[in-house]
């Protein structure tokens, strides 16, 4: 059968406007990697020089391994998470329209409003997290404590995006046929053993675009910390988005540029193996299935 694909044709004005707004500010960061610019300096080619200053210094290794930490914990709640919102939602009846709504209120605040918001959440004297964790005697303060801060960054993310993960699941899981429920009911299953053959490798796909969608948006955090805690106490928030925006900030457009490849590469980088072994993991299930 013979199909159609002159529709594509529509595309390729918005595919070429995109590729060239990319491509320009990419080709520029790489310009500026390879020279020394300061400002109010005449610029300096010195190759790769940058790139090698920037894998030395211990403060981008700090907030590479904050980076890191970050990412991996999220996923590792918001993905169990918006799997078991999306189970317990209702698959028919007024009950969806509400729990759609719902779910996707946190998802339409922008990224500064998020921020705003939590610290009014989070302010000593008049938020509600510190009020309501003075019922239990701890001095929550998110400005000075190198604990409260990051677990705040922490559960706002998960506040702000879990839903994310949850509508993705939700939308594999109605697609799921109830066929292979009846199957399992038949065969007397329970239900940890249907959500583990059935649910599971059904949501497969849908769980590979949430994991790396979130694994690459948790790259770019930037306005909520900023806003939130600036950064501190100290380091303790500064992730690597921040770490490159503040040399960027202080006219050090060399070091920022080289900053910036190497954070795209290791964002790449990372995406490609987390790709490559979930479709591994897939596919083995698939065969011992």
């Amino acid at each position: 059968m013979k199909y159609d694909n002159k529709a594509w044709l529509f595309l390729i004005p918005a595919l070429g406007v995109m590729a060239v707004s990319a491509f320009i500010p990419l080709m520029t960061v790489v310009n500026y990697s390879l020279h020394y610019i300061f400002s109010g300096a005449i610029p300096e080619f010195v190759g790769f020089a940058n790139f090698i200053d920037v894998m030395r210094d211990v403060k981008f290794q700090e907030a590479l391994g904050r980076q890191m930490m970050f990412s991996i914990a999220i996923l590792a709640v918001e993905i169990p998470l918006g799997i078991a919102i999306a189970l317990s939602m209702p698959k028919k009846g007024c009950g969806v329209a509400v729990s759609l709504v719902l779910l996707g209120i946190p998802l339409l605040i922008p990224y500064n409003v998020v921020g705003i918001v939590w610290r009014l959440f989070s302010q000593s004297d008049i938020g509600l997290i510190p009020e309501v964790l003075s019922w239990i005697h701890y001095e929550y303060n998110v400005s000075l404590d190198p604990i409260d801060a990051p677990v705040t960054i922490f559960l706002l993310d998960v506040w702000h995006w879990t839903p994310l993960v949850a509508l993705l699941s939700y939308a594999g899981y109605l697609a799921i046929p109830d066929a292979f429920y009846r199957a399992a009911e038949i065969d007397g299953a329970s239900r940890w053993k249907t959500f583990r053959f059935v649910t599971l490798p059904k949501l497969r796909p849908v769980l590979v675009l949430g994991f790396l969608l979130r694994f690459m948006d948790s790259f770019k955090i930037y306005a909520e910390p900023l806003l939130l805690t600036g950064g501190g106490p100290g380091d303790t928030t500064t992730l690597l988005s921040q770490f490159v925006a503040r040399k960027a900030e202080s006219y050090e457009l060399g070091y920022a540029g080289a900053a910036s490849i190497i954070y795209l590469f290791i964002v790449i980088v990372m995406s490609y193996l987390f790709f490559q072994l979930l479709t591994k993991i897939g596919q083995g299930e698939s065969q011992k299935a």
